[in-house]
């Protein structure tokens, strides 16, 4: 992995006039979001963090999203979980966003997002909390740790088990870094949405950016396979094309001991395809 120097610092930011390209980005999605909200800055584990508060109730849903994915990539399952909760959705350090571009502040390491999660619960909750991440945050809710934390809800959660990666979606996601353009994002979306879903043209302009500007930097542990002592909801599309129905419902059992909830005609971007029946999930932890 090569990344820039900026400012004596790694960034997942090629340069920084493709950092200040993708932060414009985000800043006018949140500008036009309709949804009232109120944005700052936090630093958590040494890295200023942006969360996005909206929404409003006594359960707050602590909001994690994918790897390559900013809060403001989310804002169709944002907008259906403010109709009933109050909601923070907080940019992931060292992924592209508003957030801390420095690229090894976690060092690779899932326990490091999971107490960077819980921070970021102390400091903008005060009553129960269910945190909710999909694909890499889904790994990081299902790994964090707060006395808040009444529930967790994980969306084709990273974390479980080891992704599939087929020929095509490698073929497709090679393509899409070698050749940053519109055309190879969309190819790319379309295979993680369910057959006959068409992207979002916001998302096509999203991960050509981060194609074009962005190297982030998660982590591929497992979540550690412990007891569960609080409520977990696992739910995935049937046609992820990382998690088949049977390789999730392995590992969730494995892990958790928890079967997931399969949703219907739906792939990897289902919280786009299906933003209101994921936050109803998180009425059967809390209601």
């Amino acid at each position: 992995m090569i990344l820039v120097q900026d400012a004596a610092v790694r960034s997942i930011y090629r340069t920084p006039a493709g950092r200040d390209s993708m932060r414009q980005w985000c800043e006018e999605q949140l500008s036009a979001w309709p949804v009232q909200h109120d944005r700052h800055v936090i630093r958590v584990q040494g890295e200023d963090t942006h969360v996005v508060t909206a929404g409003a109730g006594p359960v707050t849903v602590v909001f994690v999203g994918g790897d390559r994915f900013s809060t403001a990539a989310y804002l169709p399952l944002l907008t259906a979980l403010t109709k009933r909760y109050r909601v923070v959705a907080a940019d992931v350090p060292g992924q592209p966003g508003l957030s801390s571009g420095e690229a090894d502040a976690a060092g690779g390491r899932l326990t490091w997002y999971g107490s960077w999660l819980g921070e970021v619960i102390e400091e903008t909750s005060v009553g129960p909390v269910v945190v909710f991440g999909h694909s890499f945050g889904g790994a990081v809710a299902l790994t964090a740790d707060h006395s808040r934390i009444h529930g967790k809800v994980a969306v084709a959660p990273g974390g479980l088990c080891r992704l599939r990666v087929t020929p095509r979606v490698l073929l497709a996601f090679l393509s899409w870094l070698v050749r940053p353009r519109a055309a190879s994002s969309l190819r790319l979306l379309r295979i993680l949405s369910a057959p006959g879903r068409e992207p979002r043209t916001d998302l096509v302009e999203w991960m050509t950016l981060v194609a074009r500007h962005a190297r982030p930097v998660s982590s591929d542990d497992l979540v550690p396979a412990v007891a569960r002592t609080m409520p977990v909801v696992i739910a995935s599309g049937d046609q992820d094309v990382f998690l088949p129905p049977n390789r999730l419902r392995s590992g969730a059992q494995q892990r958790l001991h928890v079967d997931p909830d399969i949703i219907s005609a739906a792939g990897h971007l289902v919280t786009d395809e299906h933003p209101d029946q994921l936050a109803a999930l998180v009425g059967r932890l809390v209601d």
